[in-house]
């Protein structure tokens, strides 16, 4: 679901001149040598326990599920908690998770789980229908509760749980997400204490009580998140000893932990680092169709339900020639082959191609194509001309200068920064990249101009869809809301509407492609690129692990849990390092088998941050 990796979510170079000198330059810097692990690697401790340790450069902006919305953290809220429904590794459809079974009334508007027998909490109590009555039952009544997940109840009218094992869900109309409901069900005799939820980061008492694969037992921020694994989980217990996930801000660092072996697995690699990495004894790459887009978005006007503006956007971005003309001005193949070095697809609509029946291309006539000389005849008509100095000014006489909120953490986002300086400047218009730790804070006051984003795209497109809408705007200028760039358009979310309703899947289909043809039209979010999912992982540590899709598929932000529950230690006698090289050739694909604990370092806590795109955007 974002990203507000920031993100959200999720890019720019340097100046004319080092246009290919720029890409290799942004290479030169991320590439990596560092020396081959040849004693006993990390991966099994003096006393004989596992460890799958993966290197992670975004922070946890809550452990609470009802506040959370970074992929790191819903990741691992996916590990800690089991949802009602699960994706089925192989093709994403809906498989029993919580619930073994589901059923609904004939006109859709009531829906019956049955609730399975045999799955506890970590602390010994049974995981029943009163858990996850309670936990939809909060959101509906608490719009704290709703913070990160309040789409999918909004529409709910009543739930109950009538028995342990039945959970009854009303609606006020059909909602076509019934299957698709991406929200941790909770332990009702835990959370029930939990006072004020915008507060309440979950982060204070370990181990913390949960149903899913793995149970979290420590956190520090910004350095490491630790789980266990939950030897009473009913699909079976994880084979790692411990799972970490460790926090790097520095990409270069987390690599060469990597080589090392002083951690198992490393996401998000840029190409340079993958190139580097094949090469290397007892590593595997993995380079596949991402789930993710990269784009840029500007500020439409930072505003709240209550009516009321705030934030320091410039003026000028209001216009929609300006942002058409910003467009035209922006090369994706130059993105693609430059930045990207071809790891990755030009950008079109917003939901990713990975996706089929969803991913929308605009028509020819339709279709911003790199047109610089087109994009300065626009702003010439408008009335935007260049002064004495070359430069362009607006209507009020104002030099057009724009800001753009970068994550500098990552690198994309800081060489297509610097390309669009160039492109841009060519206009007239000048640009600041300001690449901040935190991107979120600037982002939910709305003080900024553009900013690069970027969302992980589930099997169902609802969410990335739903942050769009007018209803997720913040209450008032001093809340959050679970917006992603404020944007607030009346024909968006009468779409929006439509295909919430819509059980016909094509009929459903063809109404999302609507709404991206509208989101594209307005011009306030322009995707640029489909990034592949660029991960490796240590062969010596990690025998095997399940991508997503079972083809083709990444290892890291899933849509489920399977990665580190399916991973197999490899077995590594202790003084020695096993065999294995570049090709991974003991690395396999399998389902069923318990996964490991992974320890993530470095997730700082940020209360009510969006899950702002870098790499690493929520689902």
């Amino acid at each position: 679901m974002v990203k507000v990796t920031k993100v959200p979510s999720r890019p720019v170079a340097p100046r004319r001149l080092p246009r290919l000198l720029l890409a290799a330059g942004v290479a030169a810097t991320t590439l990596v040598v560092a020396p081959q692990a040849t004693a006993q690697t990390t991966a099994r401790a003096a006393d004989g326990n596992t460890t799958l340790t993966v290197a992670v450069s975004q922070s946890v902006d809550s452990l609470s599920p009802f506040l959370a919305q970074k992929l790191v953290s819903t990741s691992i809220h996916r590990l800690a908690y089991e949802y009602l429904t699960n994706y089925d590794a192989n093709d994403a459809k809906p498989i029993p998770g919580l619930a073994t079974e589901w059923k609904s009334s004939p006109d859709k508007l009531t829906w019956t789980y049955t609730i399975r027998k045999d799955s506890k909490w970590s602390d010994g109590k049974q995981a029943t229908a009163e858990d996850a009555a309670w936990t939809f039952n909060k959101m509906m009544t608490d719009e704290n509760a709703a913070t990160a997940n309040g789409s999918f109840t909004s529409n709910f009218k009543t739930v109950t749980a009538p028995d342990p094992q039945t959970l009854v869900i009303e609606l006020k109309k059909p909602q076509a997400t019934m299957t698709a409901l991406d929200v941790p069900i909770v332990p009702k005799h835990v959370w029930e204490k939990v006072g004020d939820f915008s507060k309440f980061n979950n982060d204070q008492q370990f181990p913390i009580v949960g149903n899913g694969p793995f149970v979290i037992t420590d956190f520090k921020v910004d350095q490491y998140i630790k789980l266990k694994p939950n030897k009473s989980f009913w699909r079976g217990t994880p084979k790692f000893d411990e799972l970490v996930f460790k926090y790097y801000k520095d990409g270069d660092a987390a690599v060469a932990a990597l080589q090392k072996g002083e951690v198992s697995f490393v996401p998000n690699l840029t190409p340079a680092q993958a190139t580097a990495l094949k090469s290397a004894k007892n590593i595997k790459v993995n380079d596949a169709p991402g789930r993710r887009f990269f784009a840029l978005a500007t500020n439409p006007g930072a505003r709240s339900k209550d009516g009321k503006t705030f934030g320091n956007g410039h003026k000028a971005l209001l216009d929609p020639v300006v942002r058409k003309a910003l467009f035209l001005a922006v090369d994706r193949t130059t993105i693609v082959d430059k930045v990207f070095r071809g790891h990755a697809v030009e950008g079109e609509g917003y939901i990713p191609p990975r996706f089929g029946s969803y991913f929308w291309k605009p028509e020819a006539a339709q279709k911003l194509t790199y047109d610089p000389a087109k994009a300065g005849l626009l702003l010439d008509q408008a009335g935007y001309k260049k002064n004495g100095d070359g430069k362009r000014v607006g209507k009020d006489g104002k030099a057009l200068d724009f800001r753009i909120l970068c994550h500098a953490t990552d690198p994309n986002d800081k060489a297509i920064g610097k390309y669009l300086q160039e492109w841009w400047g060519e206009l007239g218009i000048g640009l600041k990249v300001e690449c901040l730790d935190n991107v979120g804070d600037p982002w939910t006051k709305g003080d900024y101009d553009l900013a690069f984003d970027g969302w992980s795209v589930n099997p169902d497109p609802d969410y990335v869809l739903s942050i769009h809408t007018c209803g997720t705007l913040p209450a008032t200028p001093k809340d959050s809301g679970a917006t992603d760039n404020f944007i607030c358009d009346k024909q968006f979310d009468a779409l929006y509407a439509q295909q919430s309703v819509e059980y016909d899947a094509a009929k459903r289909a063809d109404l999302v492609k609507q709404m991206q043809s509208r989101l594209y039209d307005t011009g306030y979010m322009n995707v640029m690129a489909y990034p592949n999912a660029l991960e490796a992982y240590r062969t010596d540590q990690i025998k095997s692990i399940t991508t997503m899709p079972a083809a083709a598929g990444n290892l890291y932000g899933q849509d489920g849990y399977w990665s580190w529950w399916s991973a197999v230690p490899t077995t590594v006698a202790a003084g020695s390092s096993a065999d294995g090289g570049s090709s991974g050739s003991d690395s396999g694909v399998i389902i069923g088998i318990g996964a490991a604990v992974v320890v993530v370092v470095g997730l700082g806590v940020f209360l009510g941050m969006k899950r702002r795109s870098t790499a690493d955007d929520r689902e």
